[in-house]
């Protein structure tokens, strides 16, 4: 399979993984664990806008494949620092996520990466361009959270 191929699937196996996270009542466990003030309405926004990243990049793979890769970099940086990481900073209480995160982002993003490889359109600068595309849109919605309620931000003051 092709990086396209490799970025569709790529893009199906986050959506099992919103499925898992959603199922297991993620949401409350985020507030409990990480303390990051979301709400259910949030989470649907920004995972349709996951999928919709995943459904550009898959199209962008052959013309900007730097770019492409930023959706497994997203993946990989999702599974590691708020699945993976987490469950080992408190002794292992499950994350809701963690079981795809390991057993399909993990291993379909590095599938990503080998393609781009074997296609040759893998070097340091498309991985350090991809890995701050996948760091920027991980970071963007928590930052969001974060000061959403901030009086600038409040668009409910007179």
């Amino acid at each position: 399979m092709d990086l396209s191929h490799w970025l569709w699937l790529a893009t199906a196996g986050y959506g099992v993984h919103i499925l898992e996270e959603f199922v297991l009542n993620w949401r409350d466990w985020a507030r409990a664990v990480i303390g990051l003030p979301v709400e259910w309405s949030d989470f649907y926004v920004v995972n349709a806008l996951v999928v919709v990243i995943g459904i550009v990049c898959a199209n962008l793979a052959v013309a900007a494949p730097a770019i492409a890769l930023g959706f497994p970099a997203l993946m990989i940086i999702n599974a590691i620092v708020f699945h993976i990481v987490p469950v080992i900073r408190t002794g292992g209480r499950f994350s809701p996520g963690v079981a795809s995160a390991v057993a399909l982002m993990l291993p379909i993003a590095l599938a990503c990466y080998a393609a781009a490889g074997r296609e040759e359109a893998l070097s340091v600068g498309s991985v350090v361009v991809s890995l701050l595309i996948g760091a920027g849109l991980m970071a963007l919605p928590i930052v969001l959270l974060n000061v959403r309620n901030r009086p600038y931000f409040r668009q409910d003051r007179t």
